[in-house]
């Protein structure tokens, strides 16, 4: 049994990596963006209340995000592991993932944490576009497609999300990784689980780095 959260701001490539790892290693990702995307994407209530507190760079209320949390581990993909990706992202959250893990005897292995620069990460965010058939993602600088504007893949047009805008880029830096994240960073400092990662370097060297920090996991565990 594996369980990490992946921390880190917005852009800094923490969903790519959990995805790998998750894939590899047959555990869970739980993506508190991609579970928020998919409401936003069907229309439901708590996806229009979503979708405009996202547009605007804040952070979705604590009892929305823990009650979907809750409900995901509860599924069984969940028992061999997990990667939390976007989740927790206040003390709140954090404090409630502890309750809720406590109650079915698991915690937390370790937080590795994604830095990078953000400059690096509105130059990411903002050249991001992805296509409306099935969210293909794309790079106007790093990963062109081959015909402007127009999904390789499924033909359909590419476009930028609302929040991959720099002003939003921006406020999301500075509302959900400078002021909320500082308190859950301390938090899981103080207990060990911190292990700081260089989001800035090339992909190859992200993988190894992430990869290293986990099958020490293992050796510990040994």
């Amino acid at each position: 049994m594996l369980d990490l959260i992946f921390m880190g701001p917005p852009g800094a490539g923490k969903g790519t990596q959990a995805s790998r790892i998750c894939a590899e290693r047959g555990i869970a990702h739980i993506s508190t963006g991609d579970m928020l995307r998919a409401q936003v994407a069907d229309g439901t209530e708590l996806g229009l209340q979503a979708k405009e507190i996202m547009n605007r760079g804040d952070l979705v209320p604590d009892a929305i995000i823990i009650g979907m949390i809750r409900d995901r581990l509860s599924h069984p993909d969940t028992e061999a592991g997990f990667v939390l990706d976007g989740f927790p992202r206040t003390l709140a959250q954090a404090q409630a993932l502890d309750e809720m893990l406590g109650s079915i005897d698991r915690t937390i292995d370790c937080v590795p944490v994604f830095e990078v620069d953000l400059e690096v990460l509105v130059d990411r965010l903002s050249g991001r576009r992805v296509c409306h058939e099935a969210q293909h993602v794309y790079h106007v600088r790093f990963n062109p497609p081959a015909t402007e504007g127009v999904c390789d893949i499924d033909g359909s047009e590419l476009y930028q999300r609302d929040d991959d805008s720099e002003d939003v880029v921006r406020a999301r830096y500075q509302k959900q990784w400078v002021e909320a994240a500082g308190p859950v960073l301390d938090y899981y400092d103080g207990r060990g689980l911190v292990v700081r990662i260089d989001a800035s370097l090339s992909r190859e060297q992200v993988d190894a780095e992430i990869d290293q920090v986990i099958e020490g996991l293992g050796e510990a565990a040994a």
